[in-house]
């Protein structure tokens, strides 16, 4: 069965941690499509990720995340049915992250001060402000040899690669605190404690007609199965409901 999968994290810190997972993938995946016809996405998405960034302590929290999962790491350690490879492998990563994201001036600081970037971000906060006739900087740069390009872009995600390498680390390891249940309801409602729980991961057959909305926080969560409608947009739907549900 074909299913879509839905994510919705339970506090603050993990839903900045899943935006900033989208934005790298977004930034990534326009490499793939020639920077000429993705550019809009792709520098969107690079300053959607510094201002995130700037905004709030992301360093920190990945620190912390870090830290808590090297002790994890040390305890699973002791189970004789670990993957010992696999296990070094994470901690050794974990401890070098760590290290590195603890320097006080961190690698993708350097963004801020790239004046071709801070140019082209100054007009991207326009609306439609990325024309040729306004940022003809722009222009030039898209029409310079496509090498040029991606060597200047490569530089930009490289001062990055820190802060996506955590990322993916520690995201990686809160999915995995929870397998996927197959879960029904007679109403398309269900609801639950969110006690020690950050992340619902929920997995819908793809040929179902209704998708899930999420809100709750920490202590409590509820899911509501909404029906497309084409008078009102969207509406609840009140018909059995079968899904999967992971708890990480």
């Amino acid at each position: 069965m074909t299913t879509i999968l839905y994510e919705h994290p339970l506090n603050e810190r993990i839903r900045s941690y899943l935006k900033l997972e989208q934005l790298f993938a977004q930034a990534n995946d326009c490499l793939a499509c020639g920077i000429k016809t993705s550019q809009g996405i792709f520098f969107n998405s690079l300053f959607a990720i510094i201002d995130t960034l700037e905004r709030n302590d992301i360093r920190g929290d990945l620190i912390k995340d870090l830290e808590k999962l090297e002790q994890n790491l040390i305890v699973w350690s002791q189970s004789p049915k670990v993957d010992v490879t696999a296990l070094e492998q994470n901690l050794k990563h974990t401890v070098a992250l760590v290290c590195k994201l603890r320097n006080p001036r961190p690698k993708w600081w350097q963004l801020k001060d790239d004046k071709f970037l801070a140019t082209v971000k100054q007009r991207f906060a326009i609306q439609g402000g990325n024309s040729s006739f306004d940022l003809p900087q722009l222009h030039f740069w898209l029409n310079r040899p496509e090498s040029l390009q991606q060597e200047n872009i490569a530089r930009w995600l490289e001062l990055l690669d820190q802060i996506k390498y955590a990322l993916t680390l520690i995201l990686k390891f809160i999915r995995l605190r929870s397998e996927f249940s197959l879960i029904n309801t007679d109403s398309g409602f269900y609801q639950d404690s969110g006690e020690g729980i950050l992340l619902l991961r929920i997995k819908v057959d793809q040929q179902a007609q209704y998708y899930p909305t999420v809100s709750g926080n920490k202590f409590r969560y509820s899911i509501r199965f909404m029906l497309p409608c084409a008078e009102s947009g969207r509406r609840y739907s009140n018909q059995a409901t079968k899904f999967e549900l992971a708890k990480c």
